[in-house]
């Protein structure tokens, strides 16, 4: 009875151990090309694009609100109206104007006739002059038969008239230059008030922006808000507001961190996965290599490098603005061993595996190499085809010795 006890017990030691080693997770050493590669998130775009800026317009008119603009993604054609900006106070402006135009036009005219009136009474009295000196030279030219100081007396008031006829001729040229300078001003007013006019017409048929050519509308982000432009929205002058792809050509744009930017260089090749349909890998390669830094994102310290990277595949589900998954492949080493990343671990700073035997797992020390997202290099202590375990195989043991020695420093 004693030893069929002991032999059940065995027994079911076993089955447990066998159940054990049933729900352990596997993988495989494998022999091959082993890829030391950088995985890193991104946002397709197109590597040639035309952009719609928003128009250029004066501070007076304020700021531009969209009041309707085209669906993000959608598909226009040359001349198809794209953004409509409020045009109230273009509009408002535009009255303004031709009011003080009308204002400045009445002021000329108001400005001549006074100016003529002006001259006619200074030509009466040039002439009334004139007539006096001619007078004074009349009586000069018979005073032969006065007596002396009658001449004299004559002599003098011809000088005065004289005088008198020089001065109002200077009179009447000066006024003239002034009026020249006074109707210079006024037309220049004028013409300013039609500029103004001019521009605020010419600012209104902007508020109304059509497309240049063919193409998918692409909606710009909003750096205020950090989403993308829509109705209701504010913008500054020149702010580009949608992109229209050119979609020949595609690319994607990573950001590389400082530490892994050494390892990027123009030329390598990439994969890229679209996260909409990651079924799909893409062959691409790597085109530019950012030498400055720029923070990941706004108000953040940390520093990135932008990488952009060709797609050389062509697909039409590829639309920009679509996010992706980006492999960068650095370098690629052939013919090594490799091992799932979750199978290798460390003890005392040394790499270790728990390699499946016969009997169950048995524990053996490696030599390991370089290492990517998914696998690590093996040097040494370990051959092809061999299975490990991608869990610890004892942890439940370990657990369960770590309890009994817990109970019993509590007793």
């Amino acid at each position: 009875m004693k030893y069929l006890v002991i032999i059940l017990s065995f027994l079911v030691v076993a089955a447990c151990s066998r159940n054990n080693e049933a729900e352990i997770p596997l993988g495989k050493v494998e022999r091959g090309t082993f890829y030391i590669d950088l995985y890193e998130e991104g946002e397709i775009e197109a590597t040639r694009s035309v952009q719609i800026n928003s128009p250029n317009i004066s501070w007076r008119y304020g700021m531009l609100k969209i009041t309707k603009l085209v669906e993000d993604g959608s598909q226009v054609e040359a001349g198809d109206t794209v953004v409509i900006f409020d045009p109230s106070e273009v509009q408002k402006a535009i009255v303004d104007s031709e009011a003080e135009l009308e204002i400045k036009e009445a002021e000329l005219k108001q400005l001549k006739a006074e100016q003529q009136s002006t001259v006619k009474e200074l030509e009466a009295d040039l002439e009334i002059t004139r007539i006096s000196q001619e007078i004074s030279r009349i009586e000069f030219e018979t005073a032969n038969y006065e007596a002396d100081i009658r001449k004299k007396e004559i002599q003098l008031n011809l000088k005065k008239a004289n005088i008198a006829l020089e001065r109002a001729k200077e009179q009447l040229e000066n006024r003239k230059k002034i009026q020249q300078e006074e109707l210079k001003q006024k037309m220049l007013e004028i013409s300013q008030s039609k500029s103004e006019l001019n521009d605020a017409r010419e600012t209104l048929q902007k508020m109304f922006m059509v497309s240049p050519s063919n193409g998918i509308a692409i909606i710009n982000h909003n750096w205020s808000s950090d989403n993308k432009f829509q109705e209701g929205d504010q913008c500054w002058s020149g702010y580009p507001l949608i992109e229209l792809p050119d979609m020949s050509e595609l690319k994607a744009t990573v950001q590389i961190n400082e530490v892994d930017i050494s390892k990027v260089k123009k030329g390598l090749r990439a994969e890229i996965k679209p996260d909409a349909f990651s079924d799909s890998v893409f062959d691409s390669e790597v085109i530019k290599v950012a030498n400055l830094a720029v923070n990941k994102e706004r108000g953040s310290k940390i520093k990135v490098f932008p990488v952009e990277v060709l797609i050389k595949s062509k697909n039409e589900k590829l639309l920009p603005g679509l996010t992706v998954s980006c492999r960068i492949i650095v370098d690629e080493i052939d013919d090594v061993l490799y091992v799932p990343l979750e199978a290798v671990r460390s003890e005392a700073g040394k790499p270790f595996v728990y390699v499946k035997n016969v009997t169950g797992f048995e524990k053996k020390f490696i030599e390991t190499g370089e290492t990517n997202t998914d696998f690590v290099r093996v040097i040494s202590g370990l051959k092809e085809d061999q299975e490990v375990a991608l869990l610890n195989p004892f942890a439940e043991e370990i657990e369960s010795e770590e309890e009994n020695s817990k109970q019993n420093a509590d007793v």
